[in-house]
Order: C-alpha cells, then structure tokens, then sequence
C-alpha cells in the first residue's frame, strides 16, 4: 500500500510538472528573456546609433568652426595683402620706368612692405612682379625661384582673371618653393595702379602654416589633419594623410567609417569655402554621446517589467493554478474513495466557484442518472417477471407436457400429440438457453409457435401472415418482443371484434435500421389509448386491460436502445392497429 502511495505522489508532481502553472511559469519566464533580449538589444542599437550621431554632430560643429576660423584668418591676410598694394614706395616702384629702376628703389619697396607685415604675424614672404617681370621681395633668400616658369604667362593666368581679386592658392603659384620645402598658402593679386587703373604688376603673399597650427592650438583640436588640394600637407596629424579624398573637395561636410589603428573611426572631411584647404578629423566612437539618463530610465522600465511579470506569475499560481489543483485533488479524493459527492471548497473568484458549481452540478446530474438507470433496470425487470409470471413454469411445462405426448401417442390422439409438440416447442424458443437477446427469426419462430396454439382454441378466427426480409432474419433482438404484441392483438384486438381476424407481422430494413410491423384487424386504439401507452412511465400508470404486455414491451425495448423514439402506433378504431418498433 505505501508503495501504491508513493506512485501516486510521483505521478501528482509530475502531473503538476506538465501542469498549466509549470507552463504559465515558463511562458512568463520567456517573455521576460525575450522582452530583456530584445530591450538589451533595442539599447544596444540606440546607443550605438545615438554615439554614431553624436560623433557626425560633434565632427560637423568642429569642422564648421575650424573652417570658419580658417576663412576669417585668411580673409584678414587678403586685406593686408589690399594694403599692402597702396603704399607710397611700392607705388612709386610700380610706376617707375624699367630704366629709373635701381636697388635702392627695390629696397625702399621692400621696407615699405615689411613697415605693413610687423602688424601681423604668419607672412612669411611677399612677392611683388612688375609687368617687365622686375621683383621686389621680402624674405627672398629663402626660397629657390623657378625662372623658366616665371617667364611662362600659365602661372599668372589666374591672377590675371581675378581683376584685382585675392586669388588664393598654393606653394607660390607653383614659381617658388620654400628651401625647407615647407608648405605655404598663397593670396595672389594684379595690382592696378589708382590713378590711370592701369595694370602695373602682380603681387603673391605666402602664409606661413604656423596660422594653422596658432589656429588648431587654440581651438585645441588634436585629430584634424590640414591639406591642400593638391595633398600636400599643412598643419595638424600628418597620419590622418592617408585619407585625403577628393570628395572632401565641396564644402558639404563628407563622412565615412573605416579602421584606423585598429578601432573603428568617423573620418569627416571638407573644403574650406572656395579656398584651395581641406579639413580632415578623425573621431573614435567613444563613450560621448551615449545617453547615461535613457539608458538608466530604460534599466529602471526593465526592472519594472520584470517585477510586474514575477507578480503577474505568482498571482496567477496563487489564484488560479493553486486553486485548481485543490479542486483537482478533491476531485481525486472522491475518486479514491469511490464516492460522488459535491465538493465543499471556498472559491475566491467567481469563475473558480462556477467551476466549482458546474462540477458538483455533475456530480447531482451523475448521481440522477445512476438513480434512473437503477429504477429502469428494476423497471425491465418487472416488465420480464411479469411476462414470465403469466407464463407457467417452462421447464416442468416441457416436461409434463412431453409425458402427455407420449401418452396421447399411445391412445391415438395425432393431433393432441401435435399440439403439445407445437407447445414444447415454442417454450423451447421462449428460453432461448437463457439469453436476453435472440436472432429474429427465432422471435419469428415463436410467434409462429404462439398462433399455432391460439388457433387450436379459436379455429379459423384468426389467420397470421409473415413479410420477413432475408437480410433481416439475423438481426439480433430483445428477446420476446414480438410474443406480447401478437398476443395483445388477438385479446384486445381480433376477440373482442368478434369476428375473423388476420395477424401480419413484416420486417425490413430502412436507412440502415431495422422495422419490425405487428399489424392486426381487430377493434383498434383510440388516439387517447395510444398516447397513454406511449406516455405512461411506471406500470402502475397502465392496467392489465390497458394492455399491460403492450406497455412493457415498449419499456423493454426503450431501455435495450437507450431512445425513446423507438416505437410508432397506428391505429384506426375499428378497423387495425398496426405496431412498428425501429432498432
């Protein structure tokens, strides 16, 4: 026995195991996981987009900055570059004759130059050409002049176009270069004289990249790399070189991502307005930019969710699956013990109590059907002793009555031999070796056997005639069926006429059920008769001249097939009565 107890505790946790709690419990716990992997991976993405924005926002503002600094200062040196063209001496040695030209003309040009240079800073030469291509020039000595290209009109084509315009380009307009090959930017002018508007000359001024460094220094800017157009370094981080690209040309701000010393980077770039300058930076995805606040008001919302499915968890173990296992387990305890009784349980919901409710109605509805199939069995059990009771006891009968037939043998009497062998015979069918069911040809047998007998006492009054379809002669029926309504239609129907009378019983097969038909000629039923037959529940509703056998045959077969619907009667009085049982 406790071994039988402890399987049954075995297959109750693994019941609860494969129970709806187990499984709320694992849904919950996916949803959470999903909902966190999804949340970790929502954040993840929001960062990395949010630093990826912030890094462009960030390399926008300081190229834009950069780059307006840069304008600034150069637009400054183009006005020195305008003053410088109106000085008295460099005047005076513009208009000069080639001849008048001496060196001490030049000289006094030059200081005058150098007199409007101390003001500012970052010169590191003006050059200034007159049209006979005769130069004045400051800081001079450190630079190596290309001559040939000097004589080459190419060079000052630009210059020219300008019509007095600062033109800004690089390293000299290509005539000069620097003896420690250092990079210059360079504004260039056609100098027209005030007076005739004349062109009298050209002027270039090279500035220095220290501007650019004083400039980034600054600023503090570190990852910004400053190229010409021509890719010649500047100023800034010369490693930030290998990305000069020709889309950074425009002054639209350009970017890409790409590895540089194995982490990934932002590289944004631009020119600088319309002047020949590019502005390279470099910006690592860094922690800036993430936003701590979000991303900490986000953890809080997932730390919430997580609590409110924990709580959403236990409240639907505590009040919905805990609940249902104690109605489970009164449910097996009934069972265990073998009883039907209603369960005495305090349901906190509703639902659970109609649960509840619905369960115990079962139980009563049970307990209703138990109580009826009881009293149909005693029902059936009446209707066949009472049947049996008007019969008188077939095994001494058969006995009896085959020592009466041999004895009528004996004396001569064929036909009294014949009738009790007639009589033998059909209480040999009406045993039917005890069973409750019998082919219905032999409950055809035993009607035949039947009316053998009824005609020996009443003659010719009564004729029987048989319509039994083959394919029906081995359907299994109740046994004795068809005996009490022959016999009811001979006492309540044929005898009571008067008069001849024919008995008909047919079978067949309609729609797959079997329709068995007694129909006989007598005195009938009245529509009132019949529905007091088809509607009576107990005998005591029915009296022997009701037609007692009747009424119980109907019973019997009712409770054989579980229907009600099992029997039709037709009757005309006077005239038939016509009985069709459906199985």
């Amino acid at each position: 026995m406790g071994k039988v107890f402890g399987f049954l505790k075995i297959y109750r946790e693994k019941e609860r195991e494969d129970s709806l709690s187990a499984s709320l419990k694992r849904v919950i716990l996916g949803i959470a996981l999903i909902a966190a992997a999804a949340f970790l991976l929502a954040l993840y993405v929001v960062i990395q987009k949010e630093r990826i924005e912030y890094t462009k926002r960030e390399s926008e503002s300081v190229l834009k900055t950069l780059s307006n600094n840069i304008f600034s200062e150069i637009k400054n040196y183009t006005e020195i570059s305008r003053i410088i063209m109106t000085e008295d001496r460099l005047v005076n040695f513009l208009r000069a004759d080639g001849v008048a030209v001496d060196i001490g003309m030049i000289n006094d040009a030059r200081y005058g130059i150098m007199d409007i240079l101390n003001v500012k800073e970052g010169v590191d030469c003006v050059m200034v050409f007159r049209e006979d291509m005769i130069m004045v020039a400051t800081n001079r000595f450190t630079y190596k002049y290309d001559y040939e290209r000097m004589n080459n009109e190419e060079w000052r084509k630009d210059i020219y176009e300008g019509k007095g315009k600062a033109v800004v380009s690089l390293h000299s307009n290509g005539i000069a270069e620097k003896l420690d090959n250092k990079p210059m930017v360079t504004i260039g002018r056609a100098v027209y004289d005030i007076d005739s508007q004349q062109r009298t000359g050209l002027m270039l001024m090279n500035i220095s990249t220290i501007v650019f460094d004083r400039i980034l220094g600054k600023l503090g800017y570190g990852d910004i790399c400053i190229m010409g157009k021509d890719g010649s370094f500047l100023s800034g981080n010369r490693d930030y070189m290998q990305f000069f690209d020709e889309k950074f040309f425009s002054e639209k701000i350009y970017s890409i991502d790409t590895v540089f010393d194995k982490e990934k980077v932002l590289v944004s770039g631009c020119g600088v307005s319309d002047l020949p300058i590019v502005i390279i930076k470099v910006s690592p995805y860094d922690k800036e930019g993430i936003p701590f606040r979000m991303v900490y008001v986000l953890l809080g919302l997932l730390i919430v969710f997580f609590v409110l499915a924990f709580y959403v968890g236990w409240f639907i173990r505590k009040n919905i699956t805990d609940p249902v296992f104690e109605l489970s387990e009164s449910m097996e305890s009934n069972r265990q013990l073998g009883e039907l009784k209603k369960i005495d349980l305090n349901m906190r919901y509703s639902e659970l109590d109609m649960l509840k409710g619905d369960y115990n109605n079962m139980i009563d509805h049970v307990n209703e059907l138990i109580a009826t199939l009881i009293e149909k069995e005693k029902v059936l059990q009446k209707s066949e002793m009472r049947v049996l009771q008007e019969q008188i006891k077939p095994h001494f009968l058969y006995n009896s009555l085959e020592t009466i037939g041999f004895l009528a043998m004996d004396a001569g009497a064929d036909k009294v031999h014949d009738a009790l062998e007639t009589l033998g015979r059909f209480y040999r069918n009406f045993l039917s070796k005890g069973g409750r069911e019998i082919p219905l040809s032999r409950e055809v047998m035993i009607v035949q056997d039947y009316l053998a007998l009824q005609k020996l006492r009443y003659g010719d009054i009564i004729s029987d005639e048989y319509d039994i379809d083959p394919a029906t002669e081995n359907c299994i029926v109740p046994k004795l069926i068809l005996q009490p309504l022959v016999e009811n239609s001979i006492y309540h129907g044929i005898r009571l006429k008067g008069e001849e009378g024919t008995i008909r019983v047919s079978s067949k097969m309609v729609d797959g059920k079997l329709n068995i038909t007694v129909r006989d000629t007598g005195v009938g039923m009245s529509r009132q008769q019949i529905d007091m037959i088809l509607s009576a529940e107990t005998d005591s509703e029915v009296s022997q001249s009701d037609s007692f056998g009747l009424w119980g045959t109907i019973q019997r077969v009712r409770i054989y097939t579980g229907k009600r619907d099992v029997v039709t009667i037709d009757s005309e009085v006077g005239e038939y009565t016509e009985v069709t049982f459906v199985l």
